[in-house]
């Protein structure tokens, strides 16, 4: 049988990392400064649950819903403010929703966004979910000089042509878009999409010159988020650690983040897809494994 490398790492030393290091989004922003684009692209905000279901020990696991399971679920919920310019997607800084903290996600949402205009962001829209479109947030945006694409919910209260407040659902909305009055906010435009199944959403923007298609170019852009979660889940392993400190599931996830930065450059620059690049190391690992084993069965006889 073969000896360990007298290299290789101690077996509880990336354990050690997780609890010695400080918890920091700036470190992520170091690495990915060089790979955005500060006055182009768009800004995306969202968040995500990492399913921790079994957790009874670990710090910041509370019930979140889940956009995967569709319920409500055990986890950690990790909010992520992304860069794209419909190619790349740039994670730029996260927050760790923690009710412990006594914030809320929409504060999360402000600090990042406050954030992002220190570092010099100009993008061409803020683009988020339903979730974060309360009228605070949508003022914060348009003060901060900056246009915004999100959806709203059909019992948002507008006053078209001035005829009084009616949700979203009885107002007279085209999928060409309408310029119509959101109640407590201003003009906005909304586009009335209707999907071959029946279901109706309703697309929203501050920028009251916008076209259909140009809506349509900004929400498939949005989507950018949700394949940033499958991929950070899925090849990352951002939701595998089972440490208990809050300290150490802080660095994990900030860690997890800073490889799938990794891996979306190369895939970028080598058109080598996160998944196949972690296939490429696996196969090399076990090739080498087969050609060298450590562990054999012993050849002598039985008896």
């Amino acid at each position: 049988m073969q000896e360990p490398l007298p290299q290789a790492p101690a077996h509880d030393s990336f354990t050690r990392l997780l609890t010695r290091i400080e918890p920091d989004p700036e470190t992520l922003w170091i690495e990915a400064r060089p790979l955005v684009s500060l006055n182009a692209g768009v800004l995306v905000i969202d968040d995500s649950t990492l399913d921790k279901p079994y957790a009874k020990e670990i710090a910041m696991v509370t019930r979140h819903w889940s956009g995967k399971h569709h319920e409500v679920v055990r986890g950690i919920n990790l909010i992520t403010l992304l860069w794209t310019d419909g190619d790349r997607k740039i994670p730029c800084d996260y927050r760790i929703y923690d009710k412990a903290d006594d914030r809320t996600k929409n504060d999360h949402f402000w600090e990042m966004m406050v954030m992002a205009k220190g570092r010099g962001f100009a993008p061409k829209y803020v683009l988020f979910d339903g979730w974060y479109a309360s009228l605070e947030n949508l003022k914060q945006v348009r003060d901060m000089g900056w246009l915004w694409v999100t959806r709203l919910k059909s019992n948002r209260k507008v006053n078209p042509e001035g005829r009084g407040a009616v949700p979203l659902s009885n107002a007279e909305l085209s999928a060409s878009g309408t310029v119509v009055h959101l109640v407590g906010y201003g003009l906005i435009r909304v586009f009335k999409l209707v999907a071959p199944d029946g279901d109706i959403e309703y697309r929203a923007t501050s920028d009251l010159g916008m076209s259909d298609l140009t809506c349509q170019q900004y929400a498939e852009w949005s989507y950018a988020i949700e394949n940033y979660h499958r991929d950070l889940k899925q090849t990352c392993g951002v939701e595998r650690s089972q440490s208990r400190s809050e300290r150490a599931q802080r660095n994990h996830i900030g860690m997890a983040i800073r490889a799938f930065l990794r891996l979306e450059w190369h895939f970028f620059t080598t058109g080598i897809s996160c998944y196949e690049a972690k296939k490429r190391v696996v196969r090399d690992a076990v090739r080498q494994y087969i050609s060298n084993p450590l562990y054999e069965i012993s050849k002598a006889p039985i008896a």
